[in-house]
């Protein structure tokens, strides 16, 4: 009697062709692709190269930049891709606060991070070293000086600025302020002497553009200042912003070097690692 084809005794000729696998080259385009999908739409990582925004960020942090909060334009491409209008999609304004990455006026090629201060409509306004808003001043109290760890990545800005903590590190200590914005919004800036930007004209906000300002207030070039090559960014346009910062994900202090793999570890600022914005 002969056999009738059943699941486990498949007829002749009815067994299902192996799946073939991709080639390595096509493994590796795939996970190019996803990659850059990732990085585009997602989340990028973002290094902070100086100290224009102490304390809250130090050079040598290294953070990650939520792409979706704000939607998106062709800015939000790696190396500017145009695969996308230049004017936002699924767009949303950035609340008062947020610390945002962008593309820098006047070239617009540049990613630099601050923070946002005014709104569209807004009159954003400096007066003796105290931020003003809408003709209100915005509550500033003073706190502990902060204490900065000399290190490879960090130099005091001038003499009057080292200091020893209390286990004998040099240190640079800096006068520290928090702020508190409209509607309840508060974060920690630096205010070390007087400048002329303590003192600045009244700027009203256009529409589609954002005041953005570093929190260490005497060493930023931000919104106070003229667009201009080396030096401010004045209004920045909405649709310059790429993302919104999110997680700390590593921070080092300079020291590791190549050819001394303990120093990875021994270089890392560790408390640091995890924090959020």
């Amino acid at each position: 009697m002969m056999d009738t084809p059943t699941e486990h005794n498949p007829a002749p000729g009815s067994a299902k062709p192996a799946k073939k696998e991709d080639s390595f080259p096509v493994f590796v385009l795939k996970l190019a692709v996803i990659v850059i999908l990732f990085r585009s739409f997602v989340f990028a990582p973002f290094y902070i190269p100086s100290e224009s925004m102490l304390p809250r960020l130090l050079n040598g942090d290294y953070l990650l930049l939520a792409k979706w909060p704000y939607g998106y334009s062709r800015k939000s491409l790696p190396m500017g891709v145009p695969l996308l209008p230049e004017s936002r999609v699924l767009a949303s304004t950035p609340e008062r606060g947020d610390v945002v990455v962008f593309k820098a006026p006047p070239l617009g090629e540049q990613d630099w991070i601050k923070r946002v201060i005014g709104l569209p409509g807004d009159t954003v306004q400096m007066k003796g070293g105290q931020l003003w808003l809408n003709g209100k001043p915005v509550p500033k109290e003073q706190l502990a000086p902060f204490d900065v760890p000399v290190s490879p990545n960090t130099h005091c800005l001038s003499t009057a600025f080292e200091a020893k903590d209390a286990a004998g590190q040099d240190v640079c200590r800096y006068p520290r302020f928090k702020e508190t914005l409209p509607g309840g919004r508060s974060y920690e800036v630096l205010d070390l002497y007087n400048k002329p930007s303590d003192d600045t004209p009244p700027f009203v906000v256009p529409e589609g553009h954002l005041f953005l300002m570093g929190d260490n207030r005497d060493n930023s070039e931000d919104s106070r200042f003229p667009a201009e090559v080396g030096g401010g960014i004045g209004f920045v346009p909405i649709d310059n912003v790429i993302g919104r910062a999110t997680v700390m994900m590593w921070s080092t202090d300079g020291a590791a070097e190549w050819l001394k793999p303990w120093t990875w570890f021994t270089a890392a600022r560790w408390d640091r690692i995890g924090g959020t914005f």
